[in-house]
């Protein structure tokens, strides 16, 4: 019998300039999750929550998706493949929306390695520039944004831990 742990981010060594990280699986974002993110975030324009408004009063016809769910979305959909192992995000440099996103649009991900150089202060660490773009099923990029994020090396790195002994299956 083997035990198999699923990789959770990466390690500086982990990531070369260039390498580019397809998320999987995409997601299908509904009105019920527009709506939900609208209401737990406070903002209730009627862009978003109002199909009378949106189709009287916009030049989409249509609601449009927040964009800070379709961002929020996108990131969470890279944490596996870039920073489920990191110390920090450190900074979002840039973010754009190139175009709307509607209820019931697919979203899929894939980020690029820009950049990435080993802490002056703490030889323990580095930082890695990443660069993360998100299409629509019509193969329209609806969103992009470049972070930098600080991730441990291989060697300095915490040991994964779990809530439960290795004998979990032992009889």
């Amino acid at each position: 019998m083997s035990t198999h742990d699923r990789e959770f981010g990466r390690y500086l060594e982990d990531f070369d300039i260039g390498d580019v990280y397809r998320h999987w699986p995409g997601k299908t974002i509904t009105e019920a999750d527009d709506h939900l993110f609208c209401m737990i975030t406070m903002n209730h324009h009627p862009l978003h929550t109002n199909q009378w408004f949106a189709q009287n009063e916009t030049v989409h016809g249509k609601n449009v998706v927040v964009g800070n769910l379709v961002y929020s979305l996108v990131l969470g959909m890279s944490v596996p493949d870039v920073s489920g192992a990191a110390i920090a995000n450190l900074e979002v440099e840039a973010l754009t929306h190139k175009k709307p996103t509607f209820h019931g649009d697919t979203i899929y991900a894939a980020s690029k390695v820009i950049d990435k150089k080993e802490s002056s202060s703490r030889p323990d660490r580095g930082i890695v520039t990443i660069e993360t773009r998100a299409v629509n099923q019509r193969e329209e990029e609806v969103c992009y944004y470049r972070r930098k994020v600080m991730v441990w090396k291989r060697d300095a790195a915490p040991a994964r831990a779990f809530p439960y002994s290795d004998d979990l299956f032992e009889d």
